[in-house]
């Protein structure tokens, strides 16, 4: 029993690094620019998907306001490196470390309510603030006209590869550079939910009350996760100002930001590990192929999100487990034939 449980870690970790091999590999067969910036804002929404899930998803509190965070790492390291001139190689960790701070200090009045709608309220309060009060720092953010001249990536000297560029046409280097993070990420949670914390997650997902009797400490816990889901979304946030290289509280701050990646979980699967990366690909890969039909794209994009939520509740990652499932079916069944012959 347990050679063939490891045969199934083994299997399923073989699995997980061929995926991630193959999605290196994409810019060997995609060279065209427009298709490599759709493929790295799919890093980046699947990095925030991915930081919002795990507090979400897996750890079960719900939360509605993470896109102010989001906002707040990308302002914060776009004018770091802006007005002082640091790196933003370093910038980008001050701001998600600044994301965290705020994310922490956010939960204080978020976890003392065990309403979900109220949670919903004040966390969309929350962010709301945050939006207003970029738009009115008009001296420090430009407001809605938008801060312009955010600096890139400085470039890295290779000896194999040369010099890359994150700045300019070139967008293979952010693409590494987006998926590198997305990958670290996601593997940051994958082991972080395979330990002793990822079980106390799972638990307080599934009932408190339960879970503090079998002595969870609920808000060390809670504080961990918002942490680190906080952090991960910040570091999304200060890399998507350091590759637009344009920020406006709307496009960072506004609602329908946080609307999209909520629908990419939905559809990929809420509490799972391939749902949000699945979602944020299909998504944002979607909105993309049909901004030819304008506004219009908006209501198919509404339609399909609907549809997928009301066929597949679990996500569409459940038709792969529903596949996995019949297929370990067929191969059981047929070694109890072969064994009885």
């Amino acid at each position: 029993m347990k050679a063939q449980f490891d045969r199934r870690g083994l299997r399923g970790s073989a699995a997980i690094a061929a995926v991630m091999v193959s999605w290196l590999l994409v810019p060997l067969l995609v060279r065209q620019p427009y298709l490599l910036h759709v493929l790295i804002l799919c890093n980046l929404f699947a990095t925030f998907a991915i930081g919002w899930n795990f507090v979400t998803g897996f750890a079960g509190l719900k939360t509605f306001g993470h896109h102010a965070l989001f906002a707040l790492a990308a302002y914060a390291s776009a004018l770091l490196s802006k007005q002082l001139a640091i790196s933003p190689w370093l910038t980008i960790w001050l701001g998600s470390l600044l994301a965290m701070g705020v994310g922490l200090i956010a939960a204080v009045p978020a976890l003392r309510i065990s309403s979900i709608p109220h949670i919903a309220i004040v966390t969309l309060a929350f962010a709301e603030i945050v939006r207003i009060a970029i738009a009115n720092l008009k001296d420090i953010t430009r407001g809605e006209m938008g801060l312009v001249g955010i600096p890139a990536f400085d470039p890295i000297q290779t000896g194999l590869f040369g010099t890359l560029n994150f700045a300019g046409s070139m967008k293979i280097p952010f693409f590494y550079l987006s998926s590198v993070f997305m990958i670290i990420c996601w593997l940051a949670v994958y082991v972080l939910m395979r330990s002793r914390f990822g079980l106390a997650f799972v638990a307080i997902r599934n009932s408190q009350d339960a879970a503090e009797s079998l002595g969870i400490n609920l808000a060390r816990y809670k504080f961990v996760a918002f942490g680190v889901s906080a952090f991960i979304v910040g570091l999304s946030g200060a890399l998507y100002a350091h590759y637009i290289r344009v920020l406006t509280p709307h496009s960072v701050a506004g609602l329908d930001v946080m609307i999209f990646v909520i629908a990419m979980v939905l559809v990929g699967g809420i509490g799972t590990h391939s749902g949000p990366v699945v979602g944020a690909l299909l998504l944002v890969a979607g909105t993309e192929s049909l901004r030819i039909i304008g506004e219009y794209r908006l209501l198919i994009y509404g339609l399909l999100t609907v549809m997928t939520i009301l066929f597949f509740p679990q996500g569409l990652v459940s038709i792969v487990e529903a596949f996995r499932s019949v297929w370990r079916g067929r191969r059981t069944s047929t070694s109890s034939l072969a064994y009885e012959k």
